[in-house]
């Protein structure tokens, strides 16, 4: 394995950047330079985060395109081309990212889908109405309360872990961003070469259902470059943070050592 080669931890909406220290962790010991910089605006804890951020009007104002354009900034500050890892909002960047032949390879664990790929499923509906807020009087920065945390993302955990979730992780996000997703800023190229990709998702996700992803991967033409999947069972939208969450982690380690990609 080449040695110091930069994996960037990219997160979802809604969550603490501090979400990826156990894959941190992980892959240092693998041999790689493993970093998750947060989102602009988002320096800070998750308790310091819950006060500051529904003030705070530049992040209010923050779109998805300039999200892209922090990682992809990132990405190219790196001495060679990085992989990518991103969970939900991370994931779309991610192939996004994948998609500009910015990165080595990208991983989409439960993505959030480009423009043009949707679902119906009544979870996935339930999920994402209130926080994109389509109703134009809605605040730009939104809060989940506890139990819409528990719904869209910490179904099947006891109250305990559920409440604790909130606490560690859960910190407001810009509706801006969530309604930006819905545009050309969302937009992927399909047809185009691209490197190596990877969907990861779960079968108890009700915000990014596994079949949302799987239509996702479907999407692209695989005649040209290597586009897999990779489905768990009984694996919320939270499993990057949940017991057995190593499972991933060595199967994306797996993935990558298979494609000679490190």
């Amino acid at each position: 394995m080449k040695k110091q080669q930069t994996i960037i931890f990219i997160t979802g909406a809604f969550v603490h950047n501090s979400i990826w220290e156990p894959w941190i962790n992980f892959f240092t010991e693998k041999g790689f330079n493993a970093i998750a910089p947060a989102w602009p605006h988002k320096q800070g804890t998750a308790a310091q985060l819950k006060q500051s951020l529904p003030d705070n009007k530049a992040f209010s104002a923050l779109h998805l395109s300039d999200l892209i354009a922090h990682y992809e900034r990132i990405a190219k500050e790196q001495p060679e081309k990085p992989i990518v890892i991103g969970h939900a909002m991370g994931g779309l960047i991610a192939q996004v990212l994948v998609n500009r032949n910015v990165v080595a390879a990208g991983v989409a664990l439960h993505s959030v889908p480009p423009k043009g790929v949707f679902s119906f499923e009544w979870s996935f509906l339930k999920s994402v109405w209130k926080p994109i807020g389509f109703l134009p009087f809605g605040k730009k920065v939104f809060m989940m309360e506890q139990n819409e945390w528990n719904y869209s993302f910490a179904n099947g955990l006891s109250a305990a872990e559920q409440k604790a979730t909130y606490e560690q992780y859960c910190i407001p996000e810009s509706r801006q961003i969530l309604r930006d997703a819905l545009t050309d800023m969302a937009k992927i190229d399909f047809i185009k070469q691209h490197p190596p990709l990877l969907f990861i998702t779960g079968t108890d996700d009700r915000i990014t259902p596994n079949s949302l992803n799987y239509e996702n991967y479907a999407r692209y033409l695989k005649d040209h470059s290597i586009t897999d999947y990779k489905e768990f069972g009984g694996r919320n939208h939270l499993s990057i943070a949940l017991p057995g969450w190593q499972q991933q982690a060595e199967y994306i380690t797996d993935w990558i050592e298979i494609h000679s990609l490190s």
